[in-house]
């Protein structure tokens, strides 16, 4: 059937994948406006170690959903829907197309999809099994989903700790597997645009991992690690937080607290992005209609993708969806 709604372009890739600088190329062509996809940057405090827009970008290219909550709160893919379907109601007011942009694969997912109506978060239970996994490893919070819960357990990684954890908790306080909520839930609230699915990643795995150990070596001469003593020192927040879960800040915060050297921390980090990047490309291979835009190696000076890449985007943009 044809389609008729405005049509919102969706920019996703893995991280360092060089989404930002593709997102303001497109945003300056189209007269776009950009709604942030990323459950990190949402949080107020955390700029360096998120890779947030610098304020001077931000004046200029002003991103919806960043700097919305405290790093002490949560926000759920649930919210996130919601906001993100009245922000492309007000970009269409105001004459412009929605362009979504992160790497938040869940958000993107529940965008589209929808999402079961699910208890709230239960802060005590949720520190309870971030300690499970502390002592025992995320292998283990998988295990016993696993048992508790087959089906979720086959559609999360056992090193997808925030998905873990969630499903796991939802059992613990409803006594139903998170799968069953799945199952039952409702029509989603529709949404007023097509969604146009772009992704943009390096061809190598190589390139991405060079991207993700070059970015982070930057955040540390940027101030990550003061950045990080901050959060630490208001001493309202711990561990068990999704923001403070973040790449790099949990191994930064394990730094801060003594539990690792400064090079076990920066080798952790490095690999924890790497396996979040993996994560984000594990999502996006099974996505439909979705647009590939292939990065080569850049210099090492840095990230931008370049004229090149922003005029493929547009080509593919001009023309009618595959």
């Amino acid at each position: 059937m044809r389609d008729d709604r405005p049509e919102a372009i969706c920019l996703m890739g893995p991280t360092a994948a060089g989404k930002t600088d593709l997102a303001l190329g497109l945003a300056d062509a189209l007269g776009a406006g950009i709604i942030s996809v990323d459950s990190a940057q949402i949080y107020r405090g955390m700029d360096i170690g998120t890779a947030k827009p610098s304020p001077d970008v931000l004046a200029r290219h002003p991103h919806a959903l960043i700097d919305i909550r405290d790093p002490s709160e949560s926000y759920s893919a649930a919210e996130f829907r919601a906001d993100a379907i009245r922000l492309m109601h007000e970009q269409l007011a105001a004459g412009r197309r929605p362009l979504l942009v992160g790497g938040t694969m869940l958000y993107f997912r529940v965008l589209e999809a929808g999402i079961a109506e699910l208890p709230a978060a239960d802060p005590a239970l949720r520190s309870e099994i971030v300690s499970l996994a502390e002592a025992e490893g995320w292998p283990e919070v998988h295990r016993q989903l696993a048992q508790v819960d087959p089906a979720s357990a086959a559609r999360i990684h056992p090193t997808d700790p925030q998905r873990l954890q969630r499903a796991l908790e939802v059992y613990r306080l409803t006594g139903r597997a998170l799968s069953d909520f799945h199952r039952e839930q409702a029509p989603p609230e529709p949404l007023p645009c097509s969604l146009r699915w772009l992704a943009v990643a390096p061809t190598e795995r190589a390139e991405l991992h060079r991207r993700i150990e070059l970015r982070f070596h930057r955040m540390i001469e940027q101030g990550f690690l003061d950045e990080v003593r901050a959060l630490h020192a208001r001493g309202d927040l711990h561990p068990g937080l999704p923001s403070v879960r973040s790449a790099g800040y949990r191994q930064a915060w394990e730094h801060l607290e003594g539990r690792l050297t400064y090079a076990g921390m920066v080798d952790r980090a490095i690999i924890a992005t790497r396996q979040l990047a993996k994560r984000q490309l594990t999502w996006l291979r099974s996505w439909k209609e979705l647009e590939w835009l292939p990065v080569d190696q850049q210099g090492s000076a840095g990230f931008k993708p370049g004229d090149d890449l922003l005029q493929e985007a547009l080509k593919r943009l001009a023309t009618a969806r595959i």
